[in-house]
């Protein structure tokens, strides 16, 4: 099951289109949903969460807790809508993409992959867009 929780005036426009996007991906990579909360959220929101379970005093564009058991996908995943907003501006692209690109990256998390090293964020980068290619809106 994937849950769209709101923090914030922000809401999917689709639901069940990115519900239906994020079980593929999961599924591509052979994982199973389990169960997936999306908490979309402003920076002051995620930036407490931030600092009291990370101990991160920044900002960031999202918070992926991992509670994947196996192959079965659990997981609490807080999206600042702001860092969205900001982030698609500084990278050039639409909000659409960059909140498209950020979903997906906790996601791939999830999966197994990282993002620490030059290398694997190189991964990571492709296997984002690999995957933002295979949402399709229906119509």
């Amino acid at each position: 099951m994937i849950n769209f929780n709101y923090e914030s005036e922000f809401k999917l426009p689709n639901e069940t289109n990115f519900s239906d996007w994020i079980l593929n991906v999961i599924t591509s990579e052979s994982y199973v949903l389990g169960e997936i909360n999306y908490i979309f959220c402003d920076d002051d929101y995620l930036h407490k969460i931030n600092v009291e379970f990370l101990k991160h005093d920044t900002l960031t564009d999202i918070i992926t807790f991992d509670n994947t058991v196996g192959k079965t996908i659990y997981s609490d995943i807080f999206i600042s809508i702001e860092r969205v907003v900001d982030n698609a501006k500084d990278f050039k692209v639409s909000f659409d993409e960059e909140l498209k690109r950020v979903v997906v990256h906790g996601v791939l998390h999830l999966c197994g992959y990282k993002d620490k090293s030059d290398t694997d964020a190189k991964l990571m980068r492709q296997k984002e867009d690999e995957k933002i290619n295979m949402f399709h809106m229906e119509h």
